[in-house]
Formats: structure tokens, C-alpha cells, sequence
């Protein structure tokens, strides 16, 4: 086990900070050494390395290394979130948005969840809208995750939490919305089949100069607390790419502590962390 007690160099982590900032946008500055080094001991385990040196060669190595790169990343993007987080923007979307959306139209709802981490996010959504249009409704809806992180994905896909995770939600949604594991000791549950057909995830890093397989005609899309990893001017970079993809009129959400004050960016402000996209 000692083996790996690596420690992070100044050289190390300037290379690893540097790389994981270009290419990812993600910052890195020295206070997140420790947290960096421990959650990459993992991957020296993995590859069998015992020094951070031995890593970074591996990783810049320019032999094709790219699952080592994915994995890299997977370690290092945070991933937090809860169903029905930041309540409010769900309250909004159901008294306010939904509507303003249906009442002249019956399109289909598009809606992007970006930085959908393990899925919570998105399969939120998910019931809202199920919720607001109701059984008989000629409206339909479709919502797309995307997420840096192969691994958090893959989890998003699953649709698999524990009895823990969902302990906030009423009884009512619960029951509606989740089956229960088989097995009672494992106490698991499952998103339901008919809103797990109606999400669909795919990897996407912020950094790409442009999304090509995202696509360009969103109602309404969330990126909440992803920007707070990103300084001003990438802020700024990728709000701009993701308003390329919504609708004018459409609705953005942000996290509760990230703002687009003094950004040139095509939204409005409509109520704190709420935007409409100006025409």
C-alpha cells in the first residue's frame, strides 16, 4: 500500500493543472492540490505506477492514451447533485414555463440538462413535465444529459439509486415514479421505464469549440452548478455555445450561486438564476 503514497510535485501538478484547465476549463489552483492527488492515487493504483512522474508521462504521452485521459477526467470532475435540488426552478418550470411553452403549441418539449452528472437532474425533469402534461396530453417531451464523465454516465443510465437518495421525495412520487429492488436488502430503486424512455445521455466536454451532436432547437436548458469550476471568460465561452442550442424565448436555469453578470450573452434575467433568451 505504501507503495503508492506518491506525493504530488510542484512540476506534477503544474503539468496536470495546466492540462485538465485547457482542455477541460476546470480550474485547478494549489488549494486543490491535496484533493487532486488523492483522488488520482486511484489511477497509479490502476496503472500500477508508484510516483505522479511516472503518471504524467503515461497520460502526455502521445501514444493514443486517450482511455487514460477519460478516466483522468472521471476522477476529477466533481459530480453532486440530488433530485428536485434548488426546488424553485422546478416551481417555476410548472407554474410558468411549461405553460408559457404548450399554450400555443404542441411541438414537442425539448429540454437539455447540461452537467447532468448521475442522472438526478434530468429524471427530475422528467416527472415535472410528465406531471404537467398529464395522462391525455398531445404534447410530447424528450431531454438530453450530457456529462464530462464517462463513469457518472454510466450510473445516469442506470437509473439506479438508493433508498437514501430519494428519501425526500413525497410518497406519492416515489410511488409513482420508482420501483423498488426485489431484493429488500439491497434497498435500491429504479427510475420507471416510461421516464427512462424519455431521457437519453451522451459525453460532452464544454471546452469543444463547438457541439455538433447536441441539437439546436432546445425549449429549455439547465446548467446548474457546473460554471462555478470555470473562470469568467470560459464561463462567458460556454454560455454563449449553449445558447447557440436553445430556442429564442426559450428558458435557461443556472446554479444559485453562478451569474452571468457582466457577460455579453443573449440572455435576460427573469427572476434570480432564471433566463430567457432575447431574440
Amino acid at each position: 500500500m505504501n507503495s503508492y503514497q506518491s506525493k504530488l510535485s510542484d512540476t506534477d501538478f503544474s503539468r496536470l493543472s495546466q492540462y485538465i484547465y485547457s482542455n477541460y476549463g476546470i480550474k485547478m489552483p494549489d488549494s486543490k492540490r491535496q484533493m487532486l492527488q488523492a483522488r488520482l492515487q486511484k489511477r497509479l493504483r490502476a496503472n500500477e505506477l508508484t510516483s505522479f512522474e511516472d503518471y504524467c508521462d503515461l497520460l502526455f504521452a502521445g501514444e493514443s492514451n486517450g482511455q487514460e485521459l477519460i478516466h483522468m477526467i472521471d476522477v476529477v470532475s466533481t459530480n453532486k447533485t440530488d433530485f428536485f435540488r434548488e426546488p424553485n426552478h422546478f416551481e417555476f418550470l410548472k407554474t410558468v414555463a411549461l405553460g408559457s411553452l404548450t399554450r400555443s403549441s404542441t411541438s414537442p418539449l425539448k429540454v437539455w440538462s447540461a452537467g447532468c452528472s448521475s442522472g438526478e437532474e434530468p429524471y427530475t425533469i422528467a416527472m415535472v413535465i410528465n406531471e404537467f402534461l398529464g395522462a391525455g396530453s398531445i404534447v410530447d417531451f424528450s431531454i438530453l444529459g450530457t456529462d464530462i464523465s464517462t463513469s457518472i454516465l454510466r450510473k445516469a443510465v442506470n437509473a439506479i439509486y438508493t433508498e437514501e437518495r430519494v428519501s425526500g421525495i413525497p410518497l406519492e412520487v416515489k410511488k409513482k415514479y420508482f420501483l423498488r429492488s426485489k431484493d429488500s436488502e439491497k434497498q435500491l430503486v429504479r427510475i420507471v421505464p416510461k421516464v427512462r424512455s424519455k431521457v437519453k445521455f451522451q459525453r460532452l466536454n464544454f471546452m469543444d469549440p463547438d457541439y455538433p451532436s447536441v441539437p439546436m432547437d432546445f425549449d429549455i436548458v439547465f446548467c446548474r452548478n457546473v460554471l462555478i469550476y470555470f473562470d469568467k471568460p470560459t464561463q462567458e465561452r460556454v454560455i454563449n455555445r449553449l445558447c447557440a442550442h436553445l430556442k429564442p424565448g426559450g428558458y435557461f436555469f443556472l446554479g444559485h450561486s453562478e451569474s452571468i453578470m457582466d457577460m455579453k450573452v443573449p440572455l435576460k434575467q427573469i427572476k434570480p438564476t432564471i433566463y430567457q433568451k432575447v431574440n
